[in-house]
């Protein structure tokens, strides 16, 4: 059983910055990818940013290049979301995802593929 633990949201003012964690335990994650997506109110859940534990390859949305890193500590089984240039619109819970099923690199961006997921983190951000 895989384990994701969340950190690190809260409320910021537009052009701050904000580090997301996301803590797993249970499994080792050599095969795995893990994920961040972002739900607002009213709004479907929406993929963030990726990152292939092997070689730590990144994947990224449109609206997260450039503002948004995704990293991983092997050694702390940890994966961070480095958020800089916030705006009001990326207000919204940040899910941390983990999965095993991924063949292709578009897999990495769709939410089937991830089967563990954490409780979420909300992030506030203030204009």
């Amino acid at each position: 059983q895989v384990q994701l633990v969340e950190s690190g949201g809260g409320l910021v003012q537009a052009g701050g910055s904000l580090r997301l964690s996301c803590a797993a335990s249970g499994r080792t994650f050599s095969r795995y990818a893990m994920g961040w997506f972002r739900q607002a109110p009213g709004k479907e859940r929406e993929f963030v940013a990726a990152i292939r534990w092997s070689d730590a390859r990144p994947y990224y949305t449109d609206f997260a290049k450039g503002r948004f890193t995704i990293s991983r500590d092997n050694a702390k089984n940890t994966v961070y979301l480095q958020m800089n240039s916030l705006k009001p619109e990326d207000t919204a819970v940040y899910y941390c995802a983990s999965g095993s099923a991924v063949y292709s690199d578009s897999d990495y961006y769709t939410p089937r593929v991830y089967n563990y997921w954490g409780q979420g983190t909300q992030v506030t951000v203030s204009s």
